[in-house]
């Protein structure tokens, strides 16, 4: 659906999807672009954020979040343009980043959950990923809970993806050897030649496990956890005595409808982490973490960017229409780099 001049798309959830979203999961439809009253401001959205936990908020199961009502607009962090502004602090031309969801223009009338990005941002999608919440996770998820140390081994998994590949970046920078997981020839050799890894094994690769160990001669310290299934099982024979793992997603378990089919790894898992004195914590970043952190992440990533020791890839979809495909590409590891939606 092509958006006309006085109109205003918005993607909805219209039911909830058993395993992976299908065409009946979201349902685009079209309304009159809204008007800005008194105390509020009309947002246009330029740059739509595509992440896993999405697919996490189109259930309806006890979470850290709310679910997405049926029939409301779908979740995502979005860069989007000051239209019209009655809300102080806040000008035409302005961008700011939001939680507007997928749509095409929304009405705020807080400026409590919206930052101001200013007039001219020089990579405003970079607020969406380096700089926004994926480079935040990274951030703080290695540091305050991997606590990574000089000579240490750092796992990384999904490390050509976001988070992932921040993780391994800021963990070179500590001093760490740095092990990527990625699935495809093209991803590893990008997280080696591009993002400075000291290697990175293939997850779609007949011998992963074994090419996992042998990456890893002294073991694991840090395991950086994106994505569940295979991949952390293969890691788990590995672990150091007092490794850490933070927890940042399981993304390859979030189209399941039940429990995995195959052996059940429960005992294997909860005995490595017995015998070996394993630490693992989830986090959901945006209450996880003192304020000073964010500050410290927003002071820390905007030196190493300006140095060039942080590389970025993004990957930037165009037209809104087209957000419901694209989020299934994230979702089964057909993306590469942080994923963007290009709305206007």
């Amino acid at each position: 659906m092509p958006q006309t001049s006085n109109s205003n798309r918005r993607i909805v959830l219209a039911e909830r999807p058993k395993g992976l979203p299908d065409e009946n999961t979201l349902r685009l439809e079209e309304t009159e672009i809204p008007q800005a009253g008194a105390g509020e401001m009309l947002l246009r959205t330029i740059y739509l954020s595509l992440d896993p936990y999405m697919r996490g908020r189109m259930n309806e199961a006890k979470s850290y979040a709310e679910p997405v009502k049926i029939g409301e607009v779908m979740t995502a962090q979005v860069v989007a343009k000051v239209v019209s502004s009655n809300l102080d602090g806040y000008e035409p031309g302005d961008y700011v980043l939001s939680g507007s969801g997928w749509q095409d223009y929304a009405i705020f009338s807080d400026g409590t959950e919206i930052i101001n990005l200013g007039t001219e941002p020089q990579h405003p999608s970079w607020a969406l990923g380096i700089m926004g919440m994926p480079g935040y996770t990274a951030y703080a998820g290695l540091l305050q809970i991997g606590e990574p140390k000089p000579g240490e081994t750092v796992v990384v998994a999904a490390a050509s993806g976001p988070v992932g590949a921040t993780v391994g970046q800021i963990a070179k920078i500590k001093g760490c050897r740095v092990v990527g997981i990625a699935g495809g020839a093209d991803k590893c050799t990008h997280v080696v030649n591009n993002l400075g890894f000291d290697a990175c094994i293939d997850h779609k690769s007949g011998d992963f496990a074994g090419q996992l160990k042998a990456a890893c001669p002294d073991g694991i310290d840090i395991y950086f956890e994106n994505v569940g299934g295979k991949v952390l099982y293969a890691v788990l024979p590995l672990l150091n005595a007092y490794a850490r793992m933070p927890v940042c997603g399981v993304v390859s378990w979030y189209n399941l409808s039940g429990l995995p089919e195959g052996m059940d790894f429960g005992p294997a898992i909860m005995g490595t982490i017995l015998r070996m004195k394993v630490k693992v914590q989830g986090f959901i970043i945006f209450d996880s973490f003192p304020r000073s952190t964010y500050k410290d992440f927003v002071r820390d990533m905007s030196k190493w960017l300006a140095e060039g020791k942080i590389q970025y890839k993004e990957q930037v979809i165009e037209g809104l229409e087209n957000a419901p495909a694209a989020l299934n590409d994230l979702l089964v590891g057909n993306s590469f780099g942080k994923m963007v939606v290009k709305v206007a």
